[in-house]
């Protein structure tokens, strides 16, 4: 079974990076979609159904902390698992976006095989390559 996948994230070149990762993880992708901040992100999930959001914290316009806030208070879009993957490595932080409803949180740099045993966890140990 094939996942979408959104990846949320400021910069270009880590959202290719991420995308990069995912096929090396072993999970079975099927629509990869991205955005540049949550803003961005909320347009993007109105128009496609995905499985599965990874998103970054510091964005402009709209963070990763407001970004969760906004999914949470929506019936349809607080189903849908969310997977932390910043820089930030700080407890409260990690405290905070947990209470928020993310389901993990992964903190850069990671290894294929890190993201791949996450997302096979997440999505209910039907992805490939979960551990």
């Amino acid at each position: 079974m094939a996942f979408n996948v959104l990846i949320i994230d400021d910069s270009p070149a880590m959202r290719k990076f991420i995308r990069r990762v995912l096929t090396l993880s072993g999970v079975e992708i099927g629509e990869c979609l991205d955005a540049g901040d949550g803003q961005e992100a909320l347009n993007v999930l109105q128009a496609n159904w995905v499985d599965i959001v990874l998103t970054d914290i510091n964005m402009p316009n709209m963070n990763g902390e407001q970004f969760m806030e906004r999914m949470a208070g929506d019936p349809l879009l607080s189903s849908i698992p969310v997977l932390v993957v910043s820089t930030d490595r700080s407890d409260a932080r990690m405290k905070r976006m947990l209470g928020l409803g993310a389901k993990d949180y992964l903190t850069k740099p990671f290894l294929p095989e890190d993201l791949g045993g996450v997302l096979g966890k997440l999505l209910g140990g039907q992805a490939h390559g979960a551990n």
